[in-house]
């Protein structure tokens, strides 16, 4: 399996990023790292590994890059309104530095899936649905798709909100992006329903999509699935196998 490092100064963290690719050829997926890990997680917990067939086989070209979620959203000493603004930041960094790294990867303007588990699905998703025209479709493992439900307390502003899926969503009324939307046919929300699991932020999420005629699949595993990577090595593994 082909590996590559790469990184640079990003103009708009102002800081160094860092990004790996994961085999030759593919459909791009763009991987979210959980909580306040780095771009190296999925690896380090063998994600990469029950990838690795479909990577090998040419079926799937994965990035893996970092988050803004230690310095931002896990940071109890940022204020909410500054968190909000290191996310725009991020978006900026994901739009205009690694979506022109993959394309220039992969060799042309392809449509990139993004995925990610926990807090990386709401950065899937994030992206997902603020840029549909770059995005095809997203693997949203064991999400929780409100930021404000543990991150911004009480404080609310627009950079929230227009980051926030489960707010903007159900007031999205623009017709160029419903439809972009209402075209995709690879959205999926994953959960377990084990120990440390919350089913009823995927339920919750599927229930938003559905009233905008989103297409998507609700996946529910069991009972037996917790929130951790045992789970998420065997979703995605099912999924690279049956839905990519």
């Amino acid at each position: 399996m082909q590996r590559f490092i790469d990184g640079w100064h990003s103009p708009s963290l102002n800081w160094h990023t860092e990004i790996v690719t994961y085999g030759h050829y593919g459909f791009p997926m763009l991987m979210f790292p959980t909580a306040a890990a780095d771009y190296l997680e999925y690896e380090r917990f063998y994600l990469i590994d029950a990838m690795r067939e479909f990577i090998e086989a040419g079926k799937v070209k994965a990035f893996s890059i970092n988050s803004i979620n230690r310095a931002g959203w896990l940071n109890p000493d940022l204020h909410p309104h500054d968190k909000a603004w290191l996310q725009v930041a991020y978006n900026n960094y994901i739009v205009n530095e690694v979506v022109p790294y993959i394309w220039n990867s992969c060799r042309g303007r392809t449509r990139i899936i993004t995925a990610g588990a926990s807090l990386g699905a709401f950065h899937a998703a994030n992206q997902l649905f603020r840029r549909p025209d770059l995005f095809d479709g997203m693997l949203g493992l064991s999400g929780d798709y409100d930021i404000r439900h543990y991150y911004s307390g009480d404080y609310y502003d627009d950079n929230i909100y227009f980051n926030n899926p489960v707010d903007y969503l159900p007031n999205l009324n623009d017709y160029a992006q419903l439809s972009l939307l209402r075209q995709k046919n690879r959205i999926y929300i994953v959960t377990g329903q084990g120990q440390w699991e919350n089913p009823d932020a995927s339920r919750r999420f599927s229930g938003i999509l559905s009233q905008k005629g989103i297409p998507h699949e609700l996946d529910m595993w069991g009972h037996d699935m917790p929130h951790d990577w045992p789970t998420w090595r065997d979703m995605m593994r099912y999924y690279l196998s049956a839905k990519f």
